[in-house]
């Protein structure tokens, strides 16, 4: 397995017989250096979003019809896409499961928002979510944009994932040391990457408070496209 991070909250995963890209935000993002496009989304087989917001949504659309591939995430959102945007879409809801080349995908929840820039302010694009992802002897847990929250321990204990991709950036999410905190009740994760930080002077910059809070836990801060082999 395979895991490079595309800056901010955008990955590549190369696990079974799929590469998805996860909230593949490139165009304008700033850690993202726009001349390697072609470098992250060569051969990928589908793209996976948390939700709609322009910052994990980015290229998504764009992405799908020059590599003509689906889209997978949240009904509301996939579906108009579909309809509206000629775009291949698997569209489901929270507690459902699907099969992306042979990688299992649950939706399961998040607490943030969503929408879409609209003329007249935002549109409604569906409910943001998390995803626990399935294949290769092991189960990572993409939290999308969220802060602490109960179902954590459910999640945690149905799922039992041992890889956790945490927002982390604070301001929006939860920061460095809420992470930790989630991380450590809910979940036993072997291995911690963070996410939405360092973009902007906003976000905090540094995953150390992260890694106070989690001694044992192998905390990876991610550099833009050098591969995490998992």
């Amino acid at each position: 397995m395979k895991l490079t991070w595309l800056g901010h909250s955008g990955f590549r995963l190369e696990i079974e017989n799929a590469i998805i890209l996860i909230d593949p935000w490139l165009t304008g993002n700033p850690l993202f250096p726009e001349d390697k496009r072609q470098e992250a989304i060569g051969g990928a087989t589908h793209i996976l979003l948390t939700h709609g917001h322009g910052d994990h949504s980015g290229d998504t659309l764009s992405i799908a019809k020059e590599l003509n591939i689906p889209v997978a995430g949240i009904y509301d959102l996939i579906n108009s896409w579909s309809n509206h945007q000629g775009i291949e879409g698997i569209g489901f809801n929270k507690g459902g499961t699907i099969d992306l080349g042979g990688a299992r995908v649950t939706m399961v929840n998040a607490s943030h928002s969503s929408s879409l820039d609209g003329a007249d302010g935002p549109i409604y694009a569906g409910h943001e979510s998390g995803y626990m992802i399935a294949g290769e002897g092991h189960v990572i847990y993409v939290s999308g944009d969220t802060d602490i929250m109960a179902d954590m321990e459910w999640m945690g204990q149905l799922h039992q994932p041992d890889i956790g991709i945490l927002c982390a950036g604070g301001h929006f999410t939860m920061d460095m040391k809420r992470a930790a905190f989630a991380a450590k009740k809910y979940f036993d994760f072997k291995t911690v990457i963070p996410c939405h930080y360092k973009t902007f002077p906003l976000l905090e910059q540094s995953a150390e408070a992260l890694k106070q809070g989690l001694p044992g836990t192998d905390v990876i801060e991610p550099e833009v496209l050098k591969a995490i082999e998992l």
